[in-house]
Parts: structure tokens; sequence; C-alpha cells
């Protein structure tokens, strides 16, 4: 897998991480809404990839953006 496709699947795993957030706020989850509960498999797997996206763009981004 490249590093750009690589960096566009945490991209976009983080603006879905975001939006979990946002809608967390306005008192909605996507975990309840969408993957059958908080505590479901799939949520769970959710939550573990984006916080896993999260730490790679912590770890890569200054070398993959181009702004920085």
């Amino acid at each position: 897998m490249s590093s750009k496709t690589l960096h566009s699947i945490t991209f976009f795993l983080l603006v879905i991480g975001g939006i979990d957030w946002f809608l967390y706020v306005l008192g909605y989850e996507i975990g309840t809404l969408f993957l059958g509960g908080m505590h479901s498999t799939p949520a769970t797997v959710v939550y573990v990839l984006v916080g896993l996206a999260a730490l790679y763009q912590l770890v890569t981004h200054k070398k993959d953006c181009k702004i920085c």
C-alpha cells in the first residue's frame, strides 16, 4: 500500500472521528446510530481504527503534509 493511499485512508478515518465527536456533543453517536451500539464489536473496530489513524497521522504528518 502506498504512502499516499494510507494517508488518504487515515485522513478519512480522522474525519469520521471528528464527526463522531461533533455528533456526541449534539447527543448522538456514530457507534449507536450505525454500528449497533457503542460497545458492539463493529463500533469497537471503528473506534480502534480511528485511534490508530490518529497515531499514524501524528507520526507521519510532517513528512506527508505539503503545508507543513
